[in-house]
């Protein structure tokens, strides 16, 4: 199945009527309820603020929606999409088609392919590794773009439009989140963007790829992919903003408490990468910045403990994540229950640390009988 992409201009918003539509079996995949199309009940729907279930009929409303402009499904098990997210109008509608029931699924963790016209060639790499792997489905854990912080709009939509085309070519669903690089024109002393530039910030994004946070089910496990990098003025961090957060908290509560959760987003909640950088106060790739007046680490989620907190109400034994162009692997375990964090390396090329090359790569991830196996990183270049 092919993630196809709406294009969507929208802000936060409210809409003053209200949203509504059916989650229905759509078993001719025609992307139309005919005769005999049966709704499909207790599917979490969401307006990236609110999280509602549908009835017995399938249905469901938002008295008012109060997201960026668009509403999603959360892809229930066992379920899948031509399309799990739409722009709001009066009335949205999701067809799904019952997928083939299997024991062992896999996937592909990516991260940091830095689109451009220049480093296609490594999107064509992934798409290889997928296609040989026969994986159910890939993750893009942000930096999709080569910059959209501090280019201009032609530029900036160019690498949009370029990642979108070429994603499209899967023949699997691909789940993408974005990184630093996708936040468009904030280091205005750079890229002479103006913040009344209509896809300025998150914006570009919720226009070419959609929702910038959302869940899917499968394998038995529920995925959260989250937008972990927030900003302030000219510059950008680790967070999850306290709209997601809430957001989270009410998705959360639609999954059983006995289902595992796997997150994925571009920075990490903790990593050996800090000790690889420089310890800096200043320039564009600093250590550290200042989130309401108070300095934090700059390039880990500032905020991982009340969102760890959040999940680990569940089974929760990954967190994947990107940024640092290097695979790396933390866990602690506490009186609880042991959670990995776990890094990839960048698609775009192989990164320098000293004196060793941490080599461009992806992870391959087995699910079976419950379980996520032990990953294994496969390099993109011999």
């Amino acid at each position: 199945m092919k993630l196809l992409v709406l294009l969507l201009f929208a802000t936060h918003l409210s809409i003053a009527q209200p949203i509504r539509g059916t989650v229905y079996h759509d078993k001719n995949n025609n992307g139309i309820r005919d005769k005999g199309e049966e709704g499909i009940a207790n599917v979490a729907v969401t307006d990236q603020v609110e999280v509602v279930l549908t009835n017995k009929e399938g249905f469901y409303e938002f008295a008012v929606a109060k997201g960026y402009g668009f509403v999603a499904v959360s892809l229930p098990e066992g379920y899948s999409a031509r399309l799990w997210w739409q722009r709001v109008s009066t009335t949205n509608d999701f067809g799904l088609t019952k997928a083939v029931a299997k024991t062992t699924y896999s996937f592909i963790h990516a991260s940091d392919t830095h689109l451009s016209e220049k480093s296609v060639d490594r999107m064509e790499k992934l798409r290889t590794l997928a296609s040989q792997h026969k994986v159910d489905f890939v993750l893009v854990t942000g930096d999709l773009v080569k910059d959209a912080l501090r280019v201009s709009e032609k530029e900036a939509a160019a690498y949009y439009d370029l990642y979108r085309r070429e994603i499209e070519k899967f023949a699997v669903p691909v789940w993408s989140v974005p990184g630093n690089h996708e936040i468009f024109g904030i280091e205005r002393h750079l890229s002479l963007v103006s913040k009344s530039n209509p896809l300025y910030g998150k914006k570009m994004y919720h226009h070419y790829l959609g929702p910038n946070y959302f869940s899917f089910n499968v394998a038995g496990f529920h995925f959260i992919g989250l937008d972990n990098v927030d900003y302030e003025d000219l510059w950008y961090f680790g967070r999850v903003d306290s709209t997601q957060v809430k957001w989270l908290k009410e998705d959360l509560s639609n999954v059983p408490a006995t289902v595992p959760v796997i997150t994925f987003g571009h920075m990490p909640f903790y990593s050996g990468g800090l000790s690889m950088t420089h310890f800096t106060e200043e320039g564009p790739s600093r250590t550290l910045e200042r989130e309401g007046g108070k300095l934090q680490f700059r390039h880990v989620v500032s905020n991982a403990d009340e969102v760890i907190g959040l999940v680990a109400t569940h089974p929760y034994p990954i967190a994947l994540a990107g940024h640092y162009h290097a695979r790396q692997i933390f866990w602690y375990e506490t009186s609880k229950q042991k959670i990995r964090f776990e890094q990839t390396g960048a698609v775009v090329e192989a990164n320098k640390y000293g004196n060793e090359i941490l080599p461009s790569g992806v992870t391959l991830y087995t699910i079976a009988n419950g379980k996520i196996g032990e990953g294994k990183f496969l390099p993109l270049d011999e």
